[in-house]
């Protein structure tokens, strides 16, 4: 989760140096070479027939939405409050499993869920003065890693994690090249901006491989509150790097948010346990 929230902020900072876009597309083009590489040394054919499977497919799309929209929304509101609503992901995640696939959620959880999103209103704060509609860009990106991540169960375990890398950074490719193609202006970067794309592709491939590693190899009940920590590291980034200052309702939002994940994730535990 901390290489998330410095890749995070590269691409913030990126953002002064080359089009949002541009700086997507290095990254997802790098990334996409990176883990090719590693298949092929491994044996395993880049382009696999299940990559072409139902499943994956609306897997991909959600991961274009919801990597297109959570970029735009980190270069143009503050990373902390990004971040902050990004947290809602595993709330929607238990939600569209239960109205989805079936999965019982009892009251007590559904209550946890509701919560939660009270406090993604807390943080967009619709009808007050310091609502800001840019904000809403971030929800779509939240619901787009949600369907991700929802689709991913339906998703062919054929795949190892460097095949599943290399689409996951295709489509990344894809939403920096819808955003550059609209925007234009794509530039020759200078040192300062080259080496922000390193820093940000270094750092992003590195979460991602061991994010996919530990979801598909540990226990996602186990896994999951480790996600809430990526808050805490973009917050110290925003401050430190960006010179952000969350307000009140910034933090209380952020805590109803993480504190209702968290609990929601218990009560799964619990209930796998007397199961």
């Amino acid at each position: 989760m901390a290489g998330f929230a410095v890749e995070d902020m590269f691409l913030k900072a990126a953002k002064a140096h080359m089009p949002l876009g541009q700086a997507l597309l290095a990254f997802g083009v790098i990334g996409m070479v990176f883990f090719a590489v590693m298949a092929r040394r491994q044996g395993e054919a880049v382009l696999h027939p299940a990559a072409l499977s139902r499943p994956l497919l609306i897997r991909s799309g959600f991961e274009v939405t919801g990597r297109l929209f959570y970029s735009l929304a980190i270069a143009l509101t503050p990373l902390s409050v990004a971040s902050a609503i990004l947290q809602a992901t595993p709330l929607v995640v238990v939600a569209g499993a239960a109205l989805i696939f079936g999965e019982t959620v009892g009251w007590r959880r559904w209550t946890a869920i509701v919560v939660g999103f009270l406090g993604v209103l807390v943080i967009l704060r619709p009808g007050l003065d310091g609502f800001s509609v840019l904000s809403l860009v971030t929800v779509v990106g939240l619901i787009g890693f949600a369907g991700r991540d929802l689709a991913t169960r339906a998703a062919p375990k054929v795949l190892s994690n460097r095949q599943l890398g290399v689409y996951g950074m295709a489509m990344l490719a894809l939403a920096g090249a819808i955003i550059l193609s609209v925007t234009g202006g794509a530039v020759w970067p200078d040192a300062t901006g080259a080496a922000l794309v390193v820093g940000m592709t270094a750092f992003g491939i590195f979460a991602y491989n061991a994010l996919t590693i530990a979801m598909r190899t540990g226990e996602i009940s186990a896994v999951t509150p480790f996600r809430y920590t990526r808050l805490v590291f973009a917050m110290i980034a925003g401050v430190v790097v960006f010179g952000e200052h969350p307000d009140a309702l910034t933090l209380i939002g952020s805590a109803l948010i993480v504190g209702s994940g968290i609990y929601t994730l218990h009560r799964s535990r619990q209930r796998d346990a007397s199961t």
